[in-house]
């Protein structure tokens, strides 16, 4: 059983609904071809008419943008084309204004190698920063090739080492090169995140999403990773170094600054699996983060190779993760963070559902129904909101910017250069599941370069602006972008048993209905989607009764119940009152 009406724990971040924003692709605002602070300042309305409460956004510090920002050259400044530090205070209070909260990205796992710590620490092992980096001595083979200090491998091909040779050392980056480890275990490194958040914070914005939050204790001395891709020089070290020895240490000193200023925190953690750990991450009186992203959905459909490497995704597999996370952070006194989809995924609609026109749409509401219900907090990406979907799969490699599908084509071909079958299997993966499909310009009208900017974006727009965006859709009944307001509105409407209330997967075993209760007192509500594009009839339980008049949001205007079943269309969603 879940939490007991006595011993609901209430917090204003259960009931909020979060909305993400990539700034680069959200809105130009002076015809430059990239999104602005400005531009997103002239979208709160719009933001609001949704009826999210926080508004959270990917960095905008200043960087070289190696890796779109989550390369970090200066915590206190902002990436010169999104603004200025005055265009964040005005964001901030246009945030306030409205009722909502602004939330930013704080990226302190590592930095950039143009950070001033870095280019100080590189200077010798004598200086000063040396040690607010991951610096190792190389190995030596029989034959006395230098190697690198362990085997791990960098999470987008390669060593996470790289050589430097006027101190013959490696420094440690456990993503590009570009972005070199901070080493937490160095008190300096950690008042100096310290001072960060306090900057931000007395500022007014309201909270953080911290990247990779658990990476920032490795286990000492850096030990060599199993080998479990034999096919591989390099190999993952997520087992020394996703929840390392200290990280609840550094948590709480994080949180205890969170509580100070009454602010938000979601935290990113890859490479974990089980509850336990993240329960002491969460606990609502651990006093570290209020709620992490888990990657257990969104790993669904990844191969044995890796991301772009293909799995069917199955409908038990899904089914488990949902119930396991659900059960037991409402049994433990932890809290979910609820997404799908986010700058680092692709669409939802295309990814797992159908993004043929005749479909779209209804999926889309669908995939809102599914996760919006669920016990959490929601997060709707940009775009997701319209039911945004994925790139055209003729779209060339020329045409794509994410650094992780870059290097993996490229490794692709390097590696398998006859190969066609083999760089097909690739390529047809990364279409699915490319980052880049996220990040294409937001779709805001059917005029040229999708209502983003008034000159060719960054980016490529997805042709697919002329038939979804948001002036179609904004106030136009049977939207989708009305269905996720309506379905946000419900949830506050409805806290006690949306937001506060237990959940009880049903019919485990179907493969095409995922349908589930949220029950508070004795208030019950069903809700039960179709993943699939052809009709499914689905036995409803022997104890639940649906009727029509009970039904609080459906995607479909014309539900109808037979006694015992319900003939669901393809994608139909609904949920019901039903005690």
């Amino acid at each position: 059983m879940g939490p007991t009406v006595d011993h609901v724990k209430r917090a204003w971040w259960k009931e909020s609904s979060v909305y993400q924003i990539y700034p680069a692709s959200f809105k130009d605002s002076n015809g430059d071809g990239i999104g602005d602070l400005p531009g997103i300042y002239s979208k709160l309305d719009y933001i609001k008419a949704l009826g999210v409460d926080i508004i959270w956004l990917c960095p905008i510090y200043k960087s070289p943008q190696v890796d779109m920002g989550y390369d970090i050259s200066d915590y206190r400044e902002i990436h010169k084309p999104y603004g200025t530090v005055e265009d964040v205070d005005k964001l901030i209070k246009g945030c306030h204004e409205r009722g909502m909260k602004f939330v930013m990205d704080l990226v302190v796992n590592h930095t950039s190698d143009q950070h001033n710590w870095f280019l100080e620490s590189k200077k010798g092992k004598d200086n000063e920063f040396r040690d607010w980096y991951m610096w190792k001595k190389p190995k030596y083979d029989a034959d006395g090739n230098r190697k690198p200090p362990n085997n791990w491998a960098a999470a987008w091909g390669g060593s996470a080492w790289e050589y430097d040779e006027a101190s013959d050392e490696y420094y440690l980056h456990l993503f590009a090169p570009e972005q070199p480890d901070l080493n937490w275990e160095n008190p300096k490194v950690r008042a100096a995140v310290h001072d960060i958040m306090r900057f931000w914070l007395d500022k007014g914005v309201d909270g953080f999403r911290m990247d990779v939050i658990n990476f920032i204790s490795k286990v000492p001395g850096l030990p060599d990773a199993e080998i479990t891709r034999p096919d591989q020089e390099f190999q993952s070290g997520h087992k020394f170094f996703a929840c390392g020895p200290r990280l609840h240490e550094f948590l709480r000193a994080l949180g205890k600054i969170l509580k100070e200023y009454k602010a938000f925190s979601v935290g990113e953690m890859p490479g974990v699996e089980d509850p336990k750990d993240i329960l002491d991450a969460v606990g609502f009186d651990r006093g570290e983060l209020n709620m992490i992203f888990h990657f257990e959905i969104v790993d669904l459909d990844h191969g044995d190779e890796g991301k772009f490497s293909h799995r069917d995704w199955k409908m038990s597999r899904l089914k488990t993760i949902i119930n396991k996370w659900q059960r037991f952070m409402l049994d433990n006194d932890g809290w979910n963070a609820l997404y799908l989809e986010n700058h680092d995924q692709s669409r939802s609609v295309s990814r797992w559902g159908y993004d043929l026109p005749e479909f779209r749409v209804a999926c889309a509401k669908m995939f809102a129904t599914f996760l919006a219900l669920q016990s959490g907090t929601v997060f709707v990406y940009q775009g997701q909101e319209l039911g945004q979907i994925n790139l055209p799969l003729d779209r060339p490699i020329s045409e794509y910017r994410d650094l992780e599908t870059l290097n993996a084509w490229r490794e692709i071909l390097e590696r398998y250069p006859d190969d066609k079958e083999k760089q097909r299997i690739v390529w047809q993966e990364i279409t699915l599941k490319s980052r880049d499909n996220a990040r294409t310009p937001m779709q805001w009208s059917n005029s040229k370069y999708a209502g983003f900017s008034t000159v060719e974006p960054w980016q490529k727009e997805n042709p697919s602006y002329t038939e979804i965006n948001a002036e179609t859709q904004v106030g136009v009944k049977d939207s989708v972008f009305e269905y996720w307001a309506s379905i946000l509105k419900l949830r506050k409407s409805h806290k006690d048993i949306f937001i506060y209330g237990d959940f009880e997967l049903l019919d485990e075993e179907h493969h095409d209905v995922f349908a589930y209760t949220r029950t508070y007192e004795n208030q019950k509500v069903i809700v039960v989607t179709n993943f699939r594009k052809t009709p499914v009839t689905w036995s409803t339980p022997k104890h639940i009764k649906l009727q029509k008049e009970k039904i609080l949001i459906s995607n479909f205007s014309d539900t109808e119940f037979k006694e015992g079943s319900v003939v669901l269309r393809p994608f139909e969603a609904f949920a019901c009152s039903i005690n």
